[in-house]
Parts: structure tokens; C-alpha cells; sequence
């Protein structure tokens, strides 16, 4: 079987199953896994001297383990392949955590914040209805990129191998690539590691958003965005995102008691929005879902043919 075909299975069980509870609360997830090894390296080797080099040597040892795990769980063949993309994609549990965000938001502003702090790490304690959609709304463009789009377009390139390495760099940003002082030179490498293998997904879930509200003509001013965002990938679904619900989002935020003045993306646009907001962007969340799989099934059909 074609990996295109593989991705197309795996996408499609995804979007059925997600993460059912009653597996993953008998099993640990890969990605718990992943991030638990993450966690003991980081405990054992972020301390002394040379931590930029330890760091590196972090990467590299998780790249290759991730390689040789990949390869070995390819042998079996093609169930087992589905099987492990399936559950290294987040589609479903992604739209789900979202819509909690507005469900919860129409119940009461309380239960909006309680959901929302499920899926960002800002301060959420003192949001408003509008931080909170805004909030909720920038986690579904980014994690659609992270994951989804990335996890598929490392499948397709590299079979589990390559979405294997994908997942665990992609981990170790999201618990050591911050940029505090614990972590500056300890992260640095898997930061700007997963910053390189994000670079394509990004942009192409930004032209998927793009592509279906329509807004090419807005292009110049999407790319603008993308690149004042603090990240050099986030920026790029955010940027589409906004324009495809004309939002503003982004802007000041507050991470552990302390306020970041960061640039609003489509700052013009409405700022006083909520709940309808949230569910729009878990539209395109599918909408995106479905072209991704729309494009794959046409290389599928193209295989065949030819």
C-alpha cells in the first residue's frame, strides 16, 4: 500500500475515533511517552555548564531513537502504519478541545476559562469573553498546523520514520524550547528544529485557509502579519485564520502574572467577538480537514492510474 493511500486511511480514522478515553486510560499515548523521555533528559542533563551542547546532543538522541522506532513499527506493514498515524494525528481531539472552549463559553464566562486553560499556557484567570475566544480561536490555527498538517506532510515525505521525528522535536519545543532561563541553551536546538520542520506545513495551512474563505486578495497583508508574530511559524495559520472570520487576534497577553504587548494580527478587524466565533473557526478546522484529505485521495487516484 502507498503511503499517500496509508495517510488517507489513518486521516479518516482519525476524524472517526480521535482519542478515545477508554484506550488511553488503560495505555499511556506516544505522546505522553515522548514527552515523559523528554522530561528525564531534561532533568538529568539541564544543569551545569555547556547546556547549549547538551541540548544538541538531546536532539540528536531523540531524532535517532524517533528513526529507528519508525522504522521498526513500518515493518509490519500497512495496519499497524495506519494505526500509528492515526493516533499521531490530532484532528478530532483538536475541533473537540475547541468547541469545549465555546460550549463552555455560551454556559458562562467561567467555564470558558476553565476550558481554555486546557489548551493554551497564558494566564487565563482574568480573561474576558473576548480573550477567551481569541485565545481558543489562535490555539485551533496554530495546533492545525502542529497537529495536523505537519504530522500528515512528514508522513507523506518520510513514512512513520519522518512523522515520528516530527512528534517527538515538536514535543520537546512545546516543554523545553521556551526561551526562560532555565531553558534558553538547553532548548535551543529542538526550538529551532521544529521551527525548520514547520516552515512548509505552516505556510501550506495558511493557503488551505487562504484557498477556502477566498482571501488571496488580502495575501500582502496576511504575510505582514506572519511576519511581525512572535513566531516565525504561528504566525502564518493565525494571520489566515483572522482574515477568514474577520477577527482580530493575537495582541497584549499576560504568562505567569507578567503582561507581553505583542502585535495584534488583522488588528483592524472586529475584537468584540465569542462563542459563534470559536465554532466558526471549528468549521474550518474540518474545512481544512477535508481539502488536506481532498488532495491526498487525488495523488491516491493519480498512483493508480499511472
Amino acid at each position: 500500500m502507498s503511503i499517500p493511500f496509508l495517510l488517507v486511511c489513518a486521516m479518516c480514522l482519525d476524524a472517526a475515533l480521535g482519542e478515545p478515553d477508554w484506550l488511553w486510560s488503560r495505555i499511556r499515548h506516544p505522546a505522553v511517552v515522548i514527552g515523559n523521555a523528554i522530561g528525564w533528559l531534561d532533568k538529568r542533563l539541564n544543569r551545569g555548564g555547556a547546556r547549549r551542547a547538551k541540548g544538541v546532543c538531546t536532539l540528536i538522541l531523540l531524532v535517532v531513537v524517533a528513526l529507528g522506532v519508525g522504522w521498526v513499527l513500518a515493518q509490519p506493514g500497512g495496519v499497524v502504519e495506519i494505526l500509528v498515524c492515526a493516533i499521531l494525528l490530532a484532528q478530532k481531539s483538536l475541533v473537540t478541545h475547541v468547541r469545549a472552549v465555546g460550549e463552555g463559553l455560551h454556559a458562562s464566562l467561567a467555564d470558558g476559562r476553565a476550558q481554555v486553560a486546557m489548551i493554551v499556557s497564558r494566564d487565563t484567570s482574568d480573561m474576558t469573553e473576548e480573550q477567551v475566544a481569541r485565545s481558543a480561536i489562535e490555539s485551533a490555527a496554530e495546533n492545525l498546523s502542529d497537529g495536523v498538517i505537519a504530522p500528515a506532510f512528514w508522513f507523506l515525505l518520510a513514512g512513520l520514520p519522518g512523522l515520528l521525528v516530527y512528534k517527538a522535536v515538536n514535543t520537546a519545543d512545546s516543554m523545553i524550547g521556551y526561551r526562560t532561563e532555565k531553558h534558553r541553551d538547553f532548548g535551543w536546538a529542538s526550538a529551532r528544529f521544529d521551527d525548520l520542520l514547520n516552515l512548509i506545513p505552516a505556510r501550506l495551512t495558511c493557503s488551505m485557509i487562504v484557498a477556502l474563505s477566498g482571501q488571496w486578495a488580502r495575501w500582502r497583508d496576511i504575510l505582514q502579519d506572519a511576519r511581525r508574530h512572535i513566531s516565525p511559524n504561528a504566525g502564518w495559520p493565525e494571520a489566515a485564520m483572522a482574515r477568514a472570520l474577520d477577527v482580530a487576534l493575537a495582541g497584549p497577553r499576560s504568562y505567569d502574572g507578567q503582561l507581553r504587548n505583542l502585535a495584534w494580527v488583522n488588528g483592524d478587524a472586529r475584537r468584540n467577538i465569542g462563542t459563534a466565533e470559536v465554532f466558526r473557526a471549528c468549521d474550518m478546522l474540518w474545512r481544512v480537514w477535508g481539502l488536506a484529505l481532498g488532495l491526498v485521495s487525488v495523488w491516491v487516484g493519480i498512483n493508480v492510474i499511472f
